[in-house]
């Protein structure tokens, strides 16, 4: 039976749940009156049920689609403003026991190079980065109990931590790896992670048995319970995600959002981000082989609905998505987007030899300069803060100020400050002009006449070379 308290995986994502759900939205295709009433609720900006979600997610109603994306365009104004958060994934090792047929990382593939960074490396890799301006990492590798204990994921972020390259600094670390023990969440968090991530794949019990017919991986339930074992752990943010072409988008858009219920109701807090990559290209790996792709116009349709059903959540959108895509994804609640991403192990450090380690192919290739030119001329503010994390603004304490719409008095002046570094260290002269000549725009977003002010004195002193101020 369906029970969003319940620690089972079965049954917080209950498969009945989900196929009684699917059928009560396309029995409700054409019902304007409950698509309207949805709609109504919608407005008040505290987020849907996964049946009310689903509900507009199958409509056949072209002005309800119409208005949802609306108002997923309004929603994010409201919770995010204009700033976008910039990091980049650091890939450490892709060396892995498990099967999963949709990656290349999966053991049977004998011709892609295995890479495992050394600390010496990891610390070249970051310097490359911080030469960048990347403030926020992602760290990525393969689950192998060999090659990638979590004694080697705990040296790797004391290493990262240490690094301090002229101005350079990386703030926060988000980490992704395979579900593990309660024991090794308690030592992530010591060790000071921000977020944990970590992708479902698909919430398709067979499935994702299937799509995972050997390594650890394959237990789907481990892998399910695997937030509210980070979280007992003590690790406060936690992020979601599905990969949107493994499986029916349907059911997994559903999966994704009772997932977010459980969290909420189990846990106390809801998933700080949700993330929404689609299948991409890769060593060994064909997405054409998969009969789920999910073309734009629907893709879109899953970030305007998931953005109106978890409204408080970050959602994060990478460069495996074409510019184009990334551009009306921001518009629609996307808050979080990666730049100048590499996704081979050791991608970054200039001179590197060139090797096929990579997970998967990018579509947006530019550089983090670039991204950031074309964030601000599109009226976004980039922003590489990280002051709630380190402020200890994180779990509950976050989430409730986020509801209340109270986290932009701070994220505004934060990000502004963040952007004034980039520009004075990392810019190219035409990002730094363009930069500079809106800030004084970015600053009258900030609604605090205080806060305002003593933006504009630490803008200011951050450009007479002084760093790392924030509220």
């Amino acid at each position: 039976m369906y029970n969003v308290k319940s620690p089972k995986a079965e049954e917080f994502i209950n498969h009945d749940e989900i196929m009684d759900t699917l059928a009560y939205a396309r029995d409700n295709a054409n019902n304007r009156k409950l698509q309207e009433e949805i709609l109504e609720k919608g407005r008040k900006m505290e987020g849907l049920s996964h049946r009310e979600a689903a509900v507009l997610l199958l409509t056949e109603l072209k002005d309800v689609r119409k208005a949802y994306k609306e108002l997923a365009i309004d929603i994010k104004k409201k919770y995010y403003g204009n700033r976008v958060v910039l990091f980049a994934p650091l890939y450490l090792s892709n060396y892995c026991v498990n099967g999963c047929v949709y990656c290349p990382y999966h053991y049977k593939n004998k011709h892609i190079d295995r890479v495992k960074l050394t600390q010496d490396e990891i610390r070249e890799e970051v310097i490359a980065l911080q030469d960048l301006g990347h403030k926020r990492l992602a760290l990525e590798l393969g689950e192998d109990p060999v090659n990638n204990p979590i004694e080697y994921v705990l040296d790797s972020i004391k290493t990262i931590y240490s690094i301090k390259h002229k101005n350079g600094a990386i703030r926060r670390v988000n980490v992704n790896i395979a579900a593990t023990t309660v024991e090794n969440y308690r030592k992530l968090k010591e060790a000071e992670i921000g977020t944990y991530i970590l992708f479902q794949e698909t919430y398709h019990k067979k499935n994702y048995e299937e799509l995972h017919p050997t390594g650890p991986k394959s237990n789907w339930a481990y892998h399910t319970e695997a937030m509210d074992r980070a979280m007992e752990g003590g690790i406060d943010d936690v992020g979601l995600g599905v990969l949107y072409g493994l499986n029916n988008y349907q059911y997994d858009f559903v999966g994704q959002l009772m997932h977010a219920e459980h969290l909420e109701a189990y846990m106390g807090v809801g998933p700080h981000t949700i993330s929404v990559p689609r299948i991409r290209p890769a060593d060994d790996i064909n997405p054409d082989e998969f009969e789920n792709g999910v073309p734009d116009e629907l893709f879109e349709d899953i970030i305007a609905l998931i953005r109106i059903s978890v409204p408080y959540t970050g959602m994060i959108i990478s460069t495996r998505e074409s510019q184009g895509m990334r551009e009306r994804a921001l518009e629609l609640g996307v808050s979080q987007i990666s730049g100048g991403s590499k996704t081979s192990v050791g991608g970054y450090k200039e001179g590197r030899e060139e090797d096929n380690s990579a997970q998967f192919d990018t579509n947006d290739t530019r550089s983090l300069d670039e991204v950031i030119y074309w964030l601000m001329e599109l009226g976004y503010l980039p922003s590489f803060c990280t002051a709630c994390y380190r402020a200890g603004r994180t779990g509950e304490t976050f989430m409730e100020e986020v509801k209340s719409f109270q986290i932009a008095k701070f994220c505004q002046p934060n990000a502004i400050m963040t952007l004034q570094e980039y520009l004075s260290d990392y810019a190219a002269p035409e990002t730094r002009a363009l930069g500079e000549s809106k800030m004084k725009d970015f600053l009258q977003l900030v609604e605090r006449d205080d806060l305002r002010n003593k933006a504009a004195e630490y803008v200011s002193r951050i450009q007479s070379g002084e760093r790392d101020f924030r509220f």
